[in-house]
């Protein structure tokens, strides 16, 4: 094991990646109950998208683990799932087994911009000023994904902004907005003392703080009638539902359907397009915001990022893991399958090698039978691993140069977007954008990379895709 994980040359050892496996897990396994309960809203059935889910993470964040050797875990995305239900199934009115089968082939675009080298590429072309801010950005999108878990935070209507109704008349808009609670609430309470118990420890400097704070939370939330004891412990009921939707885009609704219609080809491959720009950034930016500032990706790495040949590097081998679970994902019957950026728990509380991740695939298998002891864990445990971690990687902000526009333009509106538009490509995209404006103005167009060129105006035209199409 330590040979094959590399645990003493990384800094690490059995029962740190062993803690980090188990807390990555806890604060992503709301995944396994979200995911079936909005891809069902597409017809999709209940328990095979469950099944689909915990087998399509178990997979990839193995892929993961014992390819790339990287403490990074897979799982059905959120947003990407909500994409694949509300706007593909809902708005453009496609079939939920043609929609898989458009996320198959996102997964196979991504296989092979990763063998070709496009996806190294691109994060060779970051500049490190968007890189640090990318960082940054990702610790505050995480920490926010912890507010809201945590119930701090509630969404109300903003009186004081205004919409034109007509020439004349002026009405309430229903612009929302967030503000603080007023920690009335049991669930809130719960969440403010895991927050609090969280912090403690990690100033205490206390190995496995983070795991430990979800520990003591969930134990905490019993006698407050906030988790729930679970009476049916072991259940396989669900394992059967698999058969009603792996597989499913390969019959008569799917690929044959899909492009049976001329005129709906175009839209098709907007939807792809879609899918694959999102899933590619979303994962370019959770490699960058945690891999560097942790070390996961060293200066052999660093090397191989300029270096065309080889395929050698755990950066190389992590982008490979990751596209490849997108189509394994949809074979199985589930969306894009991504990294997930709560990974950034396990990382900080130290995981550092592949081991991690096979913690986590084991932790996932175990939800089959087991689904309901998982789901004793609530979000209030897990929010304030997540708001804890938003801390750690703020640190990158520091090294920014806010002092200069020229560079805290671009990683401003990389950090704000990212955060307010609950978006990791988006953020990137603002960045990217500003980026090329900035230095265009500056006189300075030399100065950017090609390939960030080409993915500013990706992004600004897949932007002016969407509001044609009214998304």
């Amino acid at each position: 094991m330590e040979k094959f994980f590399q645990l003493n040359e990384r800094g690490t050892n059995v029962r740190t990646e062993i803690i980090a496996g188990i807390t990555t897990f806890f604060t992503m396994a709301y995944i396994i109950f979200v995911n079936p309960n909005i891809l069902s809203i597409t017809g999709m059935d209940r328990n095979g998208v469950f099944v689909a889910t915990i087998l399509a993470s178990v997979i990839g964040t193995l892929v993961m683990a014992l390819v790339a050797n990287v403490p990074y875990a897979v799982a059905p995305g959120m947003g990407l799932n909500a994409f694949f239900t509300f706007t593909v199934c809902g708005q453009l009115g496609f079939k939920w087994q043609e929609a898989l089968a458009m996320v198959f082939i996102c997964g196979i675009i991504n296989i092979i911009i990763t063998v070709t080298k496009v996806r190294k590429e691109i994060i060779k072309s970051i500049p490190q000023s968007l890189q640090l801010a990318i960082s940054g950005g990702i610790g505050m999108f995480i920490a926010y994904i912890g507010l809201k878990n945590a119930g701090f935070l509630k969404f109300t209507a903003d009186p004081g902004t205004y919409a034109l109704l007509d020439s004349k008349t002026v009405v309430a808009n229903s612009s929302i907005v967030p503000a603080l609670v007023n920690f009335g609430n049991k669930g809130v309470l719960l969440a403010l003392i895991g927050l609090v118990i969280t912090v403690i420890l990690m100033v205490l400097k206390i190995k496995g703080s983070i795991l430990i704070g979800i520990v003591l939370t969930t134990l905490i939330g019993i006698p407050m009638g906030i988790t729930s004891i679970p009476e049916k412990i072991f259940d396989i009921s669900a394992i059967g539902g698999i058969n009603k939707v792996a597989g499913s885009f390969f019959g008569d609704v799917g690929f044959k359907s899909m492009f049976a219609n001329s005129s709906n080809i175009f839209l098709v491959l907007i939807t792809i397009f879609g899918l694959s720009l999102s899933d590619t950034f979303d994962t370019i930016g959770t490699f960058i915001g945690t891999g560097r500032k942790s070390n996961i990706f060293d200066e052999e790495d660093e090397k191989a990022l300029l270096q065309s040949n080889g395929f050698k590097s755990r950066i190389d081998k992590a982008l490979f893991a990751d596209s490849t679970a997108t189509s394994i994902g949809a074979l199985l019957g589930t969306s894009n399958a991504t990294t997930y950026v709560e990974s950034a728990a396990g990382i900080g509380a130290g995981g550092r090698t592949g081991l991690t991740s096979v913690v986590v695939a084991c932790l996932f298998l175990l939800c089959l039978p087991f689904a309901s002891i998982v789901g004793m864990v609530p979000s209030q445990a897990t929010a304030p691993a997540l708001i804890v971690v938003g801390v750690l990687m703020a640190e990158s902000f520091g090294k920014i140069k806010w002092g200069d526009l020229e560079e805290a333009i671009p990683a401003f509106f990389t950090v704000l977007i990212m955060t307010l538009a609950y978006n990791i490509s988006y953020g990137i995209a603002a960045g990217f954008i500003f980026y090329c404006i900035v230095k265009i103005c500056l006189g300075k167009a030399k100065e950017v990379h090609p390939i960030l060129y080409g993915a500013a105006v990706l992004f600004i035209l897949n932007f002016a895709l969407l509001a044609i199409k009214g998304l």
